[in-house]
């Protein structure tokens, strides 16, 4: 395990300087923001973070999220068994975006809106963001699902994203959630779970950050595990470019919160990168 990580980590600063003079070629984004953000980018790790687009600023979303590291070189530590999401984000306003994405794990479709309620500043300690998720799964079969419904592939994702931006260098994330859905299996999860999310940022140099965030789920009969990850940013002016490790290799937003397999103790856990490019 100790040789796997210490590959993967060498991997990583390797890929990381390699892609700086390619993000630059990408790095357009616009900014409306009177104060810094508590986050640079749109995402802490996986969980959605108060950051939004500016407006009419249009994203293309790539995020992969690879197979167990735990499998070693047989599928050359998870590199042959990719989960990957595209998707776009438009910014409506400054304070509203809204966003379509796909991803191949489960055949998932999500439709979301992300909104600014409360800004931190002087008078208020945090930044307030209500996100809104509608998930389709269409992978699921009537061979199967014998009297199943267009209804019944559907189910949704409610969060508060309240952030506070410490310092130059620090800032922290609450994410409290909640998740329904209109098909489930009650012998390993409920119909409707609530979770707390608690995610942070520290910025190592100029242009390098460490993320990592941690969902508690509090549906006593879930079969699957809390979602942790740890994540680098990398900056290239406005652009941010994430690398990451997870237990959970699904990277639908309902997904990621609520199907978590992998085992951090175990060393079952995935590495992956989401890469915005900027229009």
């Amino acid at each position: 395990m100790t040789k796997t990580l210490l590959f993967l980590s060498v991997l990583i600063s390797n890929l990381a300087y390699s892609q700086e003079d390619l993000l630059k070629d990408i790095d357009t984004l616009k900014t409306t923001e009177t104060s810094p953000p508590a986050f640079k980018a749109l995402q802490v790790v996986t969980g959605q973070s108060t950051k939004l687009t500016a407006k009419n600023e249009w994203y293309i979303v790539v995020a992969h999220r690879f197979g167990d590291i735990s499998t070693g070189f047989k599928n050359f530590f998870g590199l042959d068994d990719a989960s990957t999401k595209l998707g776009v984000i438009y910014g409506v306003t400054d304070g509203l975006s809204l966003s379509l994405s796909r991803e191949t794990n489960m055949k998932t479709f999500e439709g979301a809106a992300k909104y600014k309620l409360v800004k931190q500043n002087e008078n208020f300690p945090v930044d307030i963001v209500g996100y809104n998720v509608m998930g389709v799964n269409t992978d699921l079969d009537k061979d199967n699902y014998p009297h199943l419904k267009f209804g019944d592939r559907l189910s949704y994702l409610t969060q508060a994203l309240i952030s506070r931006r410490f310092n130059d260098k620090f800032s922290l994330q609450l994410s409290p959630s909640y998740i329904h859905k209109n098909l489930y299996d009650p012998n390993i999860e409920d119909k409707n779970q609530f979770l707390a999310g608690l995610g942070g940022r520290y910025k190592v140099s100029k242009r390098i950050s460490v993320n990592a965030e941690y969902f508690v789920n509090f549906d006593n009969h879930s079969f699957y595990k809390n979602p942790l990850s740890l994540g680098v940013d990398i900056e290239t002016g406005g652009h941010v470019f994430q690398l990451l490790f997870t237990n959970s290799q699904l990277n639908s937003d309902i997904g990621y919160l609520s199907n978590a397999t992998g085992e951090w103790g175990k060393g079952h856990i995935f590495f992956g990168f989401n890469l915005y490019r900027v229009f």
